[in-house]
């Protein structure tokens, strides 16, 4: 391993930044800035994302920057969309209440993140580093495993939550849940392609084994169904490529059920909530405390959407969602129209909860435009990954498939998380892009 490690000298450097990247930033060191009248609060992740691009903007003066002109189509959506933030922070300024300097420093973070996408095109330049990269990040989704089964079994570590129920780890529960389905994926990707899968099993195995028990320790719904729809797109891969046996089709699938069996049965009282939400059973009394998962989830969706239809095609501005001014209009209607949600679930000055869903987010803050690049971004980065894991030398297809499950997992994560900058789930996504760009280079150079 350590001849392996001398070899990649890229993917070293981003098995070394992982661990950071993927770290609740509650949990990292840091300090902060005051920028005028907003103040920055600058975490290690965030030296570690410059770090990173500074190392790979070395490697490209030395070596050339072919892995960058392999991805123009990931870095025009990619820069579209960065535009499109700036913008709407511009925006969100004519209204009473913005508060541009602090909302302008998370559009800064938010663009700082796109760096990561580059630095992986970049410093990803072998199989080799591929195989390390992965390396690193399955024993840190490994990691985060063992805490929180300590902390479902009760060790009270880390904001852990009480034993027996689904646990955040040291990300939180949907960066967890990122991480964890990201583990998962890679390692059904592995099973899938079978002989075919040209980096360490060792690897391959630890991923999947971790990223299963993760993912259902994380409760998260949003990231199982994100494994569903990567294991169907590892299956459709593999069988395109004629490596899937009967044996590996039905591992896939047997592990994809005992997955999302598993975060049913964690969360199934939250899930007989919300029928009781929903009107399908009968609807239990409920107290100014008693705030259900998904029933403030739909609440909150609702008010974002009430807002978007204020601003259809720009939106309200970056951030605006979370602004008195912006969501206080949308709160009587929102009381009348789930009238039996408890009132600590509605957004407040105190509880500023934001949307919780990115896209409806994207459609609310920046509008159709907006929400069309964020979607745009994702579905560039898919059908890139998605063409060099169907037609490329294995080296290349394989990491083009990680790249494209870890997409997936991301676009379903998104859908219970607000467009928040600078959490593991931004990396998951850059980093990623910037995998199916290298993966790109990867098809030409790798053999």
């Amino acid at each position: 391993m350590q001849e392996r490690v001398r070899e990649a000298p890229g993917g070293t450097l981003l098995a070394l930044g992982l661990p950071v990247l993927f770290l609740h930033v509650e949990n990292q060191p840091g300090f902060n800035l005051q920028l005028g009248s907003a103040g920055a609060h600058v975490a290690l992740s965030d030296l570690v994302v410059v770090a990173l691009a500074a190392a790979a903007v070395a490697v490209g003066l030395r070596d050339g920057f072919a892995g960058i002109r392999c991805g123009r189509a990931v870095w025009v959506a990619a820069g579209g969309l960065l535009a499109m933030v700036g913008l709407g922070t511009l925006l969100g300024a004519r209204e009473d209440g913005y508060r541009l300097a602090t909302h302008a420093v998370t559009a800064a973070k938010f663009a700082e993140y796109a760096l990561l996408a580059v630095a992986a095109a970049l410093l990803v330049r072998s199989r080799r580093d591929v195989e390390v990269a992965l390396a690193g990040f399955a024993v840190w989704a490994a990691a985060a495993t063992v805490l929180a089964l300590g902390q479902f079994l009760g060790a009270d570590v880390v904001d852990a939550w009480p034993a027996g129920r689904r646990q955040p780890s040291f990300l939180g529960h949907h960066d967890f849940a990122a991480l964890s389905g990201a583990a998962l994926s890679l390692g059904l990707a592995a099973l899938a392609l079978g002989r075919a899968w040209p980096f360490a099993r060792t690897t391959a195995l630890t991923a999947g084994v971790a990223g299963s028990l993760g993912l259902i320790l994380s409760g998260s719904s949003a990231g199982a169904i994100g494994v569903v729809a990567a294991a169907v797109i590892v299956i459709a891969v593999s069988r395109r490529r004629g490596t899937l046996e009967l044996r590996r089709l039905g591992s896939v699938i047997a592990a994809t059920v005992v997955v999302v069996g598993g975060v049913l049965v964690l969360r199934g009282q939250d899930f007989d909530q919300f029928l009781r939400f929903l009107g399908v059973r009968t609807e239990q009394r409920t107290t100014r405390e008693d705030v259900q998962s998904y029933g403030q989830r739909t609440v909150l969706v609702y008010i974002g959407w009430r807002i978007f239809r204020d601003a259809p095609v720009l939106g309200a501005g970056w951030q605006a969602s979370s602004e008195v001014e912006t969501y206080g209009p949308h709160l009587a209607e929102a009381r009348r129209r789930f009238p039996g949600t408890a009132p600590k679930a509605f957004p407040s000055p105190e509880h500023p909860y934001g949307i919780q869903n990115a896209y409806v987010q994207a459609l609310a803050e920046l509008g159709l435009v907006g929400a069309a690049l964020f979607v745009g971004l994702l579905l560039t980065g898919l059908a890139t990954a998605a063409r060099i894991a169907l037609r490329a030398p294995p080296p290349a297809a394989a990491t083009a498939l990680v790249a494209l499950v870890w997409l997936l997992v991301a676009a379903a994560v998104w859908s219970a998380n607000g467009l928040v900058a600078g959490i593991p789930l931004d990396a998951l996504e850059w980093l990623a892009l910037g995998l199916a760009v290298a993966a790109v280079r990867g098809a030409h150079a790798w053999g």
